[in-house]
């Protein structure tokens, strides 16, 4: 099987290997999930693959994978972006990555993809290079998944300590129509609590009456359980 994963990765381009994936990819959804067994053997795990075989891939096949119709090819060729994005020192080659990954944008277009992808990445390269407005323009983007990556791209930012870009972002979204909105908007806003709880409090103790629901209860997930009582019954 491992001999086959290296074949197909090599020739990405032939119509007839696009059907090997799946196969040993199943997850969610899929027959086969990372660590069962197929045939007797383990189905490998997406990261380590992607992280033994990112130098070997170029762009233009990522980009082949990442426009394939199957979530399992567009989230191994994310993990291979993300390698790729981690390991070069160069600086051009970071910016071509980041041109590659706003250019592709259309099929980052679910939560997972989103999500394992967007502040390794987009998040990373703004915050150590002073590039909020990348963020920005999609954050006020009209289509919601551009709006989840730029919540979500601020995940490096709270990791590094920096809240306000993150405040920003969610007060801007706090009243987006889709749950899938509000789920990121209070997640980003728990870590933010787990890193430092009186940024969370604060933020709360100002916007939690305007908060959907499900905002609010990913927001306050990680606090003492009298505190989450007192915002869900509106005692602050």
């Amino acid at each position: 099987m491992l001999k086959e994963i290296e074949e197909a990765l090599a020739v990405l381009s032939i119509p007839e290997k696009v059907e090997f994936f799946p196969k040993f990819f199943k997850t969610g959804k899929g027959e086969y999930g990372e660590g069962d067994l197929f045939l007797g053997v383990k189905v490998p795990d997406q990261r380590s693959v992607a992280k033994e075989y990112y130098t070997k891939i170029s762009l233009e096949d990522l980009s082949t994978l990442l426009s394939s119709k199957y979530h399992e090819h567009r989230l191994t060729a994310l993990f291979m972006l993300i390698s790729k994005f981690e390991k070069t020192k160069d600086k051009a080659v970071k910016e071509e990555i980041i041109e590659f990954y706003l250019s592709h944008l259309k099929y980052v277009n679910n939560w997972d993809l989103v999500d394992s992808s967007c502040y390794k990445i987009l998040g990373r390269y703004a915050f150590e290079n002073q590039q909020e407005d990348l963020l920005r323009k999609l954050a006020v983007s009209e289509e919601m998944w551009h709006k989840r990556i730029a919540v979500v791209g601020t995940m490096h930012y709270v990791k590094k300590g920096a809240y306000e870009l993150t405040k920003e972002f969610v007060t801007l979204n706090l009243k987006h129509p889709h749950d899938l909105m509000h789920k990121a908007n209070g997640w980003l806003l728990r870590e933010m609590g787990q890193k430092n709880e009186q940024e969370l409090l604060n933020y709360l103790d100002q916007y939690y009456r305007e908060m959907p629901r499900t905002c609010l209860r990913y927001a306050i997930e990680k606090l003492d359980e009298d505190v989450r009582q007192d915002y869900l019954k509106g005692r602050i």
